[in-house]
């Protein structure tokens, strides 16, 4: 894919999370998913599961309607 970058990394906030799975669907190497576990509001958050998978193309962010997702290089 054009654009991607593989030393950059998804940065999810827990805390923003309400646990919509945008994220995961939007995912193409399918390394998002749900967290079994709750953040401070209750929700069950998104988390990156491989983070050496990730290719940096931020379309898990794009998705995200809480924010809650920063790419960083």
């Amino acid at each position: 894919m054009k654009g991607e970058c593989p030393l950059a990394k998804a940065i999810f906030d827990a805390n923003r999370c309400k646990g919509c799975g945008l994220c995961v669907t939007a995912c193409p190497k399918k390394i998002v998913e749900i967290s079994k576990g709750l953040n401070a509001k209750g929700y069950h958050p998104a988390e990156c599961v491989d983070e050496e998978k990730c290719i940096g193309c931020a379309f898990c962010a794009r998705m995200c309607p809480d924010c809650a997702i920063t790419v960083v290089k």
